[in-house]
């Protein structure tokens, strides 16, 4: 029997019938759908097979890999999915991990559209299910440990009291969680939060079952050093190429797509800032050999504008468009259209390019994309601290400028991290009539591109959840736009 469990809330197990984009719906508020519609035909539960999960985020899996590569056996690690955990947990149980990447709504997505400081003051999906969980495992006699992307929320002893949480692991897993695991089943004390360490790129564990969404990371961390983002603060560390490939070849076992994964995907074994053309086309054709469909999961718009013929080489590698994939959608960061801003929060992020070109170097790199059928799924954040009027008038003509190129255009709300404080956290009620005016921008914006993208992306969904998907986008476009609409022209007057 299973010493060790792990599973993740049920927003993260699902694979959302292989439209993995879908999963930033979890970040909003449970008034969107009902959650019984929601979790039935949006975010179904990922299979089982012989007791264990099919497919488990990226995350899981990397801890998983971890403990079997120091010691663990096969029967004492098991992932399962979090709506039938109490059939696992036995009195040989000892521990129980829980990936989550947004437990208490705090994150820029969900802080932005639920909650307290969102949009709609109700939880999001992924805090719901976060909490449901918590209260499921508090009847077993098990050492919970929560880790992932969001651990950052867990880090207050309040907060962990409140939720049953014995251990909280921050930051990169896979070196110090095998050791701990070990030390919570021998009955030793451990601290209750636990910092990660950085993993070198050549001891990264590989993952030896599928992760959701055919996730298979190429590289770790950015170094741009955006200071609002975390990620970017890290090194950049590219993976082995046989490293990535093995992954592959056990995710196609079980997916028919392989989602590439990095904080951008064009820097793969970069040089500084340099492009390493070879080995990204290398990376690019040789995943292509094992799986028909390839995906990625981020990459940003310097890269882009500063290699146009990657971007395209890299389409003519996948063949893009074909029947199966119309285009490549990839999340990227325009943030703001303001050079102060980016000169004075992320010198980085324009580079090679100054921040002074950044407008530029948006445009330049939308125009590629649409040349190369990819389609940026951009955020902006609003709020940031000492954000002036210009800066945001500055970032809604940037938005009017990018209008025709397919794409969809995220403000979300300003989260701090690092030195930033707490008390620069934005939220609807900090809104002044110019973000009001942005949002309209990009909500219109969306409003255009919204039905063709989704008639293209369902197109592979099970015909139940298809139907429902495009009811619900069509409604949202034909009759929920208007009222939007009506609501932000309203705010817009009263926040003058």
């Amino acid at each position: 029997m299973s010493k060790v469990i792990l599973t993740a809330e049920r927003s993260l197990m699902s694979d959302y019938n292989g439209a993995l984009f879908l999963g930033f719906m979890s970040t909003g508020p449970t008034s969107m759908i009902p959650q019984r519609l929601f979790f039935r035909l949006i975010a179904p539960p990922v299979k089982e097979e012989n007791g264990r999960a099919k497919l488990a985020p990226y995350g899981t899996r990397k801890i998983e890999a971890a403990l079997l590569e120091n010691g663990f056996s096969e029967d004492e690690v098991k992932v399962v999915n979090p709506d039938k955990i109490e059939k696992h947990i036995t009195k040989e149980t000892k521990i129980v991990g829980v990936t989550t990447n947004d437990p208490l709504g705090l994150g820029p997505a969900s802080s932005t559209f639920s909650g307290e400081t969102g949009f709609v003051n109700q939880p999001s999906y992924n805090r719901v299910k976060f909490e449901e969980l918590m209260r499921k495992l508090r009847r077993f006699d098990v050492k919970v440990v929560v880790g992932g992307a969001g651990a950052w929320q867990l880090e207050e002893e309040r907060i962990r009291r409140k939720y049953g949480i014995d251990v909280v692991v921050i930051g990169e897993g896979e070196k110090v969680v095998p050791e701990l695991f070990r030390k919570i089943i021998e009955g030793e004390d451990v601290p209750e939060v636990v910092y990660g360490v950085a993993v070198p790129e050549d001891e990264i564990p590989k993952i030896r079952r599928a992760a959701i969404g055919g996730i298979v990371e190429i590289a770790r961390g950015c170094g741009r050093g955006c200071k609002f983002c975390i990620p970017t603060m890290r090194r950049l560390r590219s993976r082995p190429l046989e490293d990535i490939l093995e992954e592959a070849r056990v995710t196609a076992r079980d997916k028919d797509i392989v989602t590439l994964h990095a904080e951008d995907v064009l820097r793969y074994k970069a040089k500084g800032f340099t492009i390493n053309k070879e080995e990204v086309l290398r990376l690019f054709r040789e995943v292509h050999r094992i799986v028909g469909k390839v995906g990625i999961s981020h990459f940003a718009l310097s890269s882009v504008a500063s290699a146009p013929d990657v971007v395209e080489e890299i389409s003519e590698i996948l063949e893009l468009p074909n029947k199966e994939q119309k285009w490549l959608a990839g999340q990227t960061g325009i943030e703001t259209g303001s050079p102060r801003l980016i000169e004075k929060y992320m010198p980085g992020k324009a580079k090679p390019f100054s921040a002074s070109e950044w407008r530029d170097v948006v445009i330049q790199a939308f125009q590629i994309c649409s040349d190369a059928h990819w389609v940026p799924c951009a955020t902006l954040i609003v709020g940031f601290p000492d954000e002036r009027e210009e800066d945001i008038i500055k970032t809604i003509e940037l938005v009017e400028d990018l209008n025709e190129y397919k794409s969809l255009i995220v403000p979300l709300f300003f989260v701090p991290a690092n030195e930033l404080g707490e008390e620069s956290r934005f939220s609807v009620r900090k809104m002044k009539s110019y973000h009001w005016e942005l949002m309209l921008t990009c909500w219109r914006h969306n409003m255009k591109w919204l039905k063709p993208l989704a008639k293209d992306y369902f197109e592979g969904l099970p015909f139940a959840s298809k139907i429902f998907m495009k009811k619900f986008i069509d409604w949202v476009v034909d009759r929920v736009s208007k009222s939007v609409e009506e609501y932000i022209l309203q705010q817009i007057e009263i926040t003058r």
